[in-house]
């Protein structure tokens, strides 16, 4: 791990780093990351929120909603224009 092998670093320093890595490791902040990600999973969880899937064929469905309503608009107003004639 020494960055330059012109000057040797002692052998203290490389035990060093080690530990302090090693201690990062068995640090709480992992658990408060998990803890963390679980809270907020479980915030969103309460939302009233669908999912992206869900909610992409809920437009499909609002579009054929929309087409179909169009076409029958344009026979209602056809048959309007009949009854009227």
């Amino acid at each position: 791990m020494n960055p330059n092998p012109k000057f040797p670093t002692p052998p203290f320093f490389d035990d060093l780093v080690n530990k302090l890595g090693d201690a990062l490791k068995q640090s709480p902040a992992k658990d408060i990351e998990q803890n963390l990600k679980a809270g907020v999973t479980s915030m969103l969880g309460k939302l009233d929120m669908v999912s992206r899937e869900e909610f992409d064929v809920q437009t499909e469905v609002l579009a054929r909603t929309r087409e179909k309503l169009a076409q029958l608009d344009t026979r209602l107003a056809a048959l309007e224009k009949q009854r009227a004639e």
